[in-house]
């Protein structure tokens, strides 16, 4: 049986792995490499829907940089978060974002996301992804 204390500390660490989510979203928005860098593990992982394979943290790195998609406007919902003893998170949730493809040419995406975190001195950090637009295989 969960006791009040052990219940308080679930949910406030489900709410800093969610606050984490979120500020990877803004970070991504503000194109802040330096804050993404930090805040993926070295050997992240990660599998977008539609993509033949896997990619890696340089690719996460560079799908923020200036050559990818401008994030205009997004909207997260939370699905689930999990946290497991402590120091492994799942956050599950849909996502909504209009973007900018090219100059003046813009895209409306909504899809699902399910990431993988692992809790270390400086935070919760990245360590794998997997999802993507709705509609694809």
């Amino acid at each position: 049986m969960t006791t009040p204390d052990e219940a308080k500390l679930r949910f406030d660490e489900e709410q800093q792995l969610w606050a984490q989510v979120e500020a990877l979203w803004e970070a991504a928005e503000q194109r802040d490499e330096v804050l993404i860098r930090e805040r993926l593990h070295p050997r992240y992982s990660g599998w977008v829907t539609g993509s033949d394979a896997p990619h890696d943290y340089g690719a996460a790195i560079a799908s923020v940089g200036p050559a990818s998609p401008r994030i205009l406007r997004y909207e997260l919902t939370p699905l689930r978060v999990t946290v497991f003893d402590h120091d492994v998170g799942v956050a599950h949730y849909r996502y909504e974002a209009d973007l900018e493809t090219a100059p003046g040419r813009r895209s409306h995406v909504k899809g699902r996301w399910t990431e993988i975190y692992r809790k270390q001195i400086q935070g919760w950090i990245m360590i794998a992804v997997s999802g993507g637009p709705d509609g694809e295989r």
